[in-house]
């Protein structure tokens, strides 16, 4: 190898090295923008979920509930409150005097029944 040709092969290195830390040091940045943002209050997306309304709402069969909302809404024993054995993958929550038989995996409703506030 010439000398020419080795300075050729250490700057390619040194620049391949730079943009490999250029780049993950941007990926920590966008993270840390990411986790910020949340802190702040801003309500994460969920890919998949339907839009959070924050509580209040009359839910119907069919709609997809928001993930925030269904983690808000309360588990419930089904056997307690007479309700159906729920498929596998769904779950009933309670929510806004509403028991939700919703997908586990999608917050697609699938039935609603309403509370009479026991």
């Amino acid at each position: 190898m010439t000398p020419s040709t080795q300075r050729r092969s250490i700057g390619a290195i040194a620049l391949i090295s730079t943009l490999a830390v250029a780049t993950l040091c941007a990926g920590s940045a966008s993270a840390d923008n990411q986790r910020d943002g949340q802190q702040q209050g801003q309500v994460q997306q969920h890919q998949g979920w339907g839009r959070d309304y924050q509580g209040a709402h009359q839910w119907r069969r069919g709609q997809q509930i928001g993930y925030n909302d269904w983690n808000g809404a309360q588990p419930i024993d089904y056997r307690a409150h007479h309700l159906r054995n729920p498929p596998r993958g769904y779950e009933w929550r309670q929510s806004n005097g509403q028991y939700i038989l919703a997908a586990v995996a999608t917050g697609v409703i699938a039935s609603i029944i309403l509370s009479n506030g026991r």
